[in-house]
């Protein structure tokens, strides 16, 4: 844990209890604040109050006395209107921040120099925070990896001078660290997403761009109009910029070129790294991941040796594009993280000919916009709620059957991909949530790794989960 030392003695109002909400109340009891705990949900306040942190209905507490409000990132700031804690704190000028902020105000105390890298974007931004922790891991860093994926932020050991930090911000988490300044930001994609929250994409392309703005070194990916713009700006601020593409070459920056990551600077070029034959790094969506992570570990002191050491051995992200077992020519492929149409998109561009399990609980907008990647499928394994309509979309551009169940569909897809000669894929990318048959995607995943070790003659590339099948 991060005692949150640099409220000692305030009084601090915190709302929201759930899981980051209750790492954050135990922090701030740790490092000696006054506290007074809240949530809306009276089983989350009674849980807190049974774990020795003190509750208070905060309606009811004098304001004028508290320094902070804490808020955990899932409760409204700004839309569709602000929560009423919010209200009630701005009601009397009472700062409103979140746990990425307290992480940072000790980081700044304690050890101002240990290097932290920040990461955001609307796609990629889990794979590129675990491609980087495992960079600096297998390079022997002592590597802390938290925030927005895995561990609460304030759960992560305490910062000291050495030790790395690799944080995955979401825009929620962003907007309530006002000071965020990491050794290195990483800025991906801005694509619409979470306007509920935040009103207008270019509201929340403004929070995202926070991050960049007060990073020592700014990564930011120049493949859509929002971050092109984010990039001129910082580095017109002053702050060192370093430009990521996909998909076009740049005088100066980090590019993909095929399979390859290529520097630019100042018309030279050198080629960085070769993602030729790293599994886990397939396709244009993973080289942009692999250029961030690239750029931000050589902004923290690692070697190009070291990290091209370290993209190779990726073992990829659990549930995203994940390479599970292999038997022959066929690779099973889990993809289970990919809970909707935009998701799934990336796996299915990244193999040639696919045996597509599918289905689940639909999403708005179902799999028409993935019809110009049907002419890699071979055939559909359509399970849960959305098969027929999946079905109905497929229509003739794609063979299917309606598989109705994982177990039924991983084992007629792993049957029908035996009779092929060349490479294939058996993929779990569902473009759907799992709600109608698992709790979560997670367990989704874990169930379809445990139907592939169950088939005959199958090489398992991952540990199968207890419970699996």
């Amino acid at each position: 844990m991060i005692p949150a030392t640099t409220f000692k003695g305030k009084r601090v109002a915190l709302f929201g209890l759930g899981g980051s909400g209750l790492a954050t109340a135990k922090s701030l009891v740790a490092g000696g604040a006054d506290v007074a705990c809240w949530d809306d949900n009276p089983d989350s306040v009674a849980k807190a109050k049974a774990e020795g942190i003190p509750t208070e209905d905060l309606r009811g507490i004098d304001w004028k006395a508290v320094s902070t409000l804490v808020l955990s990132p899932g409760v409204p700031l700004t839309h569709p209107k602000p929560h009423w804690s919010v209200e009630l704190a701005r009601a009397e000028g009472v700062e409103v921040i979140g746990d990425v902020e307290i992480f940072v105000r000790e980081r700044r105390v304690h050890a101002p120099d240990c290097p932290f890298i920040a990461i955001t974007g609307t796609n990629g931004k889990s794979t590129t925070t675990a491609l980087i922790a495992h960079i600096l891991q297998s390079c022997g860093r002592d590597t802390q990896l938290g925030g927005n994926i895995g561990r609460a932020v304030l759960t992560l050991d305490p910062p000291k001078a050495g030790r790395f930090f690799v944080v995955e911000c979401s825009s929620y988490q962003i907007d309530l660290a006002p000071t965020l300044n990491p050794t290195a930001g990483i800025l991906l994609n801005v694509t619409p997403d979470h306007l509920d929250r935040h009103g207008t994409i270019q509201h929340y392309a403004d929070v995202k761009e926070r991050l960049v703005a007060g990073s020592g070194t700014a990564v930011v990916g120049v493949d859509d109009s929002y971050c092109e713009l984010i990039a001129d700006r910082v580095e017109r601020a002053g702050s060192k910029v370093m430009r990521i593409s996909k998909r076009q070459p740049l005088a100066d920056g980090l590019y993909n070129d095929g399979h390859r990551i290529i520097e630019a600077h100042g018309g030279a070029t050198a080629v960085l790294a070769d993602l030729n034959g790293i599994q886990t790094l397939r396709g244009a969506h993973n080289a942009q991941n692999a250029a961030a992570a690239i750029a931000a570990c050589l902004a923290v002191g690692v070697s190009p040796d070291e990290v091209r050491a370290g993209l190779s051995s990726f073992a990829g992200l659990k549930h995203r594009m994940q390479p599970v077992g292999r038997r022959g020519h066929v690779v099973f492929v889990n993809d289970s993280k990919a809970t909707n149409a935009e998701a799934a998109a990336p796996a299915l561009s990244s193999y040639e000919r696919i045996y597509w399990i599918a289905g689940g609980l639909p999403k708005e907008g179902g799999i028409a916009s993935l019809s110009p990647l049907f002419s890699r499928i071979a055939k559909a394994y359509l399970i849960g709620e959305a098969a027929s309509a999946f079905a109905s979309t497929l229509g003739n551009a794609v063979p299917y059957e309606i598989s109705g169940t994982l177990a039924q569909a991983v084992a007629h897809a792993a049957a029908d991909a035996a009779a092929e000669n060349n490479p294939v894929a058996v993929m779990l990318s569902p473009a759907c949530a799992s709600f109608d048959q698992y709790k979560n995607f997670e367990v989704r995943g874990d169930a379809f790794v445990g139907h592939v070790a169950a088939l005959d003659g199958v090489t398992m590339l991952v540990d199968v989960p207890t419970g699996g099948n």
